[in-house]
């Protein structure tokens, strides 16, 4: 095959597998990514996840991950589900901790991407995949392939199909042909700006200072939630939606494929007094394939004590 026909072929292996959006970019450093992340760290936007400044290295440049990597393959995998209104009484989580943990699910749909491009090529490749489970920059590849842009919210945008996305990665051998990125369409909205309750996005966006998310609140930080939040949690014990909730751009989610996603039977009919009373037996049956048990149920408990 030549560049345009295995770029294509890797494509439509990926679509048969359930991926919604698959680019490719070219393995090189990441110079401007790697000056940002820099400056975000220096800034301190991490809080106490010390974890994202090791392997500084590894972060921005692929062929440190894969020695004799030629392409990237960024993969957009739908997670938006077809009930998308939490109930504003009982506490929320993010729409993506519905379902099973999307590590195992997605991570099962690019092994079987590698066996079926062997097979199909009749050759090994070389190669390496990941989703959200090594110093990646997920976000900024996915851009250098043309899958979106990064929004002013510093997710993901595709113009067909919102952020509602597990974003993974295959890094390769492989050389096929290269994707162009597609420019910014953010233009003058600053809904996520406006609406984040804990001000976390900058004035200007595209920056997020991660200590004051209430995704990190909720799941990064395993200290004490500082008092100063107890009033902006709206309603969140695990993650949080907002950005995307009020980005227009969301208008084009449309409800995923995946039963591995569909939340468990007991979930959609848990109401603030189950939530309340939740306890560790509860949390081990709804959330046992789920990201939810990330928190532990010590942590759950934390938040939904906090959010009083």
């Amino acid at each position: 095959m030549n560049p345009t026909q295995l770029a294509t072929h890797i494509k439509q292996t990926a679509y048969d597998l359930g991926f919604g959006f698959v680019g490719i970019a070219r393995a090189e450093r990441m110079d401007p990514e790697e000056r940002r992340l820099a400056a975000w760290l220096d800034a301190g936007h991490h809080g106490t996840m010390q974890w994202m400044e090791n392997y500084f290295d590894k972060r921005v440049d692929p062929t440190k991950l894969v020695p004799g990597a030629k392409s990237v393959v960024s993969l957009l995998y739908n997670y938006f589900p077809a009930d998308d209104t939490p109930s504003q009484e009982a506490p929320k989580i993010a729409r993506y901790a519905y379902g099973e943990d999307y590590h195992r699910v997605v991570r099962a749909k690019l092994r079987e991407l590698v066996d079926r491009l062997e097979e199909s090529l009749a050759h090994p490749i070389d190669g390496r995949v990941f989703v959200d489970s090594a110093p990646v920059l997920e976000r900024d590849w996915a851009a250098r392939a043309g899958t979106g842009w990064v929004g002013k919210n510093t997710l993901l945008l595709n113009p067909k199909a919102g952020s509602y996305f597990f974003l993974a990665e295959l890094i390769t051998d492989l050389d096929p042909a290269i994707d162009s990125r597609i420019r910014d369409h953010c233009g003058t909205c600053t809904r996520c700006i406006e609406a984040c309750p804990t001000e976390a996005i900058s004035p200007a966006g595209y920056v997020v200072d991660g200590s004051k998310c209430i995704s990190y609140l909720t799941i990064e930080l395993r200290e004490a939630i500082p008092e100063e939040f107890a009033s902006r949690m709206e309603g969140w014990a695990f993650g949080c939606d907002i950005c995307q909730e009020v980005c227009p751009w969301n208008r084009f989610s449309t409800p995923h494929q995946e039963p591995a996603f569909l939340p468990h039977p007991d979930l959609p009919s848990m109401g603030e007094p189950e939530w309340r009373e939740l306890t560790e037996e509860v949390f081990r049956r709804v959330f046992r394939k789920s990201a939810v048990k990330r928190t532990k149920f010590s942590g759950l408990r934390r938040n939904l004590d906090f959010l009083g």
